[in-house]
């Protein structure tokens, strides 16, 4: 097939690169313009561009698809297909009725749950027990369109979004090129979404990070979760900023936000239940455990965690 391929950040990598083993002739990469990242604001290419220039295929970064000499510059390629993963842009009425055989989305979730931008961290946030990929003929709203094909897996208890994000990734590949496949053989069935089942999950922001410790530990635990690897939970320690990274859920009470120490391991009480701090950063430093944070940090019993 004549495929035109549109994605950005690293969940879509494997899923190109699925497109590019399966032998089709993809006939343009779309992907996000370039971004100044890190201290020295250095442009940085997305992931999808730098595998598109290292298989020699040719690369589009329009700031828009809504402008008329894009979308003609899209027509003119006669793609049989568009493939659409974590692109970020919304595609526009004129493109979607380009290919003759349909755009194909691939979204990290199972839909109509975790329609949006960060499907992923709220399954984790929301403490789901499974989760899952999804691949759809796109429409005009936001992943609104006919399910296709869905693969489900279990999230671990402990299992942080980031993690997960790695594991679905490569899920998402594998239902793709079984939808390709089945697509040319014309034998996907088209499943109309029940919109009253359908769960948003919106951009993260960094306010997120703040914690509140009359939660209960699961939510906490959760929230920790699902907020690494971004923006963290973030919480001050004797006056000083430390980031959350891990936690493990365990028994005992105590005034919500206070540390406890507990054979050498540091705890915090929540409304419900407590959490055991097992690895951690402060703002200068290296991921450490909560072990090793205790013993270069002097916290006392009862210190409020705020």
């Amino acid at each position: 097939m004549r495929i035109i391929f549109m994605g950005t950040p690293d969940f879509a990598v494997p899923s190109l690169k699925a497109v590019i083993d399966r032998g089709d002739e993809i006939c343009g990469v779309f992907t996000q313009p370039d971004k100044p990242k890190g201290r020295g604001h250095k442009m940085q290419p997305p992931p999808v561009k730098e595998l598109a220039l290292q298989q020699g295929l040719p690369v589009f970064q329009p700031a828009t698809l809504r402008d008329e000499s894009i979308q003609n510059a899209i027509a003119g390629m006669e793609p049989d297909a568009i493939v659409v993963v974590a692109y970020g842009k919304l595609l526009p009425p004129s493109v979607l009725a380009v290919p003759r055989l349909g755009c194909v989305n691939v979204h990290g979730s199972l839909l109509p749950k975790y329609r949006g931008a960060a499907p992923i961290q709220w399954a984790v946030l929301n403490g789901e027990k499974t989760t899952g990929v999804t691949t759809m003929f796109m429409a005009e709203g936001m992943d609104t369109g006919d399910m296709l094909l869905k693969a489900e897996t279990d999230i671990g208890p402990e299992e942080t979004a980031g993690e997960l994000f790695d594991r679905l990734k490569l899920m998402g590949a594998e239902l793709l090129t079984e939808t390709l496949d089945r697509l040319e053989e014309g034998s996907l069935e088209r499943i109309p979404q029940d919109d009253s089942l359908a769960v948003l999950a919106p951009m993260l922001k960094k306010e997120m990070s703040a914690v509140d410790w009359n939660r209960t530990a699961i939510q906490i635990h959760d929230q920790i979760r699902g907020l690494n690897p971004w923006p963290y939970v973030a919480a001050t320690i004797d006056g000083k900023r430390v980031k959350l990274l891990a936690s493990q859920i365990t028994s005992g009470d105590g005034a919500p936000g206070t540390a406890h120490i507990v054979d050498g391991e540091l705890l915090i009480a929540c409304g419900q239940g407590m959490l055991k701090i097992t690895e951690l950063q402060t703002e200068t430093g290296k991921r450490m455990s909560g072990k090793s944070y205790l013993l270069g940090h002097a916290v006392k019993e009862g210190t409020l965690i705020e």
